[in-house]
């Protein structure tokens, strides 16, 4: 519970055009020190279960250990720990391009989700809580690669999870 309220509360930060991305280029050590806050811990602490819940655990972890390994008693970028899950996803899923999209951009993504049938319509746009006109900058070119995943009803959710890759702003 404690870890709901802290994720909400660094959502309603984020969700502010005031927000700043998890990563981003540095030019002083006054700009490194505002890097580290809560919004970047708690925002990248979401990000990776969000990750290892798309990949499952037994491909994140082993991600995790290819990074360990390669980067044991020496310095690390954080490409290389996308590197290293992308090699433990044999190409499958380019990841180091997927978690670009959430580190190198402020906010996050709105999905809306429309039924018709058996079909689902799914689209994006950049969510805003409020707009603070002195802050305000367009981001309509912002697009997430959102990973979504869904269960039918031939399946429960611990044995039949179905993943789809909603990498442009509308996909079915």
């Amino acid at each position: 519970e404690d870890f709901l309220n802290l994720i909400f509360k660094a959502m309603m930060k984020d969700s502010l055009n005031s927000s700043h991305p998890v990563s981003s280029a540095v030019q002083s050590s006054e700009q490194i020190e505002e890097m580290f806050d809560a919004l970047s811990y708690i925002k990248g602490a979401s990000l990776l279960l969000m990750l290892k819940h798309y990949l499952t655990k037994d491909v994140f972890r082993a991600g995790i250990e290819v990074y360990l390994h390669n980067h044991n008693y020496g310095t690390a970028r954080s490409d290389d720990f996308w590197d290293s899950m992308n090699e433990i996803t044999n190409g499958t899923l380019d990841v180091k391009k997927m978690m670009k999209t959430w580190v190198l951009h402020k906010g996050f993504p709105l999905v809306t989700v429309v039924r018709k049938g058996k079909t689902l319509s799914v689209q994006q746009e950049k969510f805003l809580y409020r707009v603070e006109p002195e802050n305000w900058t367009s981001d309509a070119s912002y697009l997430w690669h959102i990973p979504l995943t869904y269960i039918t009803s031939r399946c429960n959710f611990t044995h039949c999870t179905n993943a789809y890759l909603l990498d442009q702003k509308s996909g079915t």
